[in-house]
């Protein structure tokens, strides 16, 4: 069931998805479904547990916290932006499924390794899982989108800019620099 809507949801097909259709294309009835979901978004938050766990481990040294938190949080990122479903899963409230609760315990652990004790390796996830997740919804809300004609090499342009992967980047920069500051005095 969970990966046959997966394939649903990977073929950006989440908003039509319902559980009467997933039922009739594995030929069942919608309540034999109703046995293992409780409706549609407990169905989109199992599938987004699949896709995010075969997405977000880094494969950065966790020995060198900075790289392996950034590609951490680029590899969600890029799930967010590519997957509408897991976006509106994130957007919903905090996302507490198997893989997301393992991210976050080895974003933690991570963190305190680097010299963080756990108020500080908290409070950082929680910026890093903020600006990422925010990040992701302003980008996929701006996918596409051209100025008019008339405000073409404007403001509106620049301002464009700063939803793109290589924004991200540099403000995920900014946020790992001001916590290797916070990290080394803390040691």
């Amino acid at each position: 069931m969970v990966e046959a809507a997966r394939s649903v949801v990977e073929a950006g097909g989440y908003r039509e998805l319902t559980i009467r259709s997933l039922a009739a294309g594995l030929g069942v009835s919608p309540m034999s479904l109703y046995r293992h979901v409780r409706d549609k978004d407990d169905l989109l938050e199992e599938v987004v547990d699949h896709l995010l766990a075969g997405v977000w481990r880094p494969h950065a040294d966790p020995a060198d916290w900075s790289a392996w938190t950034a590609e951490a949080a680029e590899n969600l990122r890029r799930l967010l932006t590519t997957q509408p479903a897991a976006l509106h899963v994130y957007l919903r409230h905090p996302v507490m499924s198997p893989a997301a609760i393992e991210r976050m315990a080895a974003m933690l652990e991570v963190l305190r390794s680097a010299g963080l004790g756990e108020g500080a390796a908290r409070r950082a996830y929680a910026a890093l899982q903020t600006y990422t997740v925010g990040f992701a919804a302003l980008e996929a809300s701006r996918a596409g989108w051209k100025p008019p004609s008339h405000q073409a090499g404007s403001l509106a342009e620049e301002l464009a800019a700063y939803t793109t992967p290589r924004q991200f980047a540099e403000g995920l920069g900014y946020l790992l620099e001001a916590l290797d500051r916070r990290r080394k005095r803390a040691g």
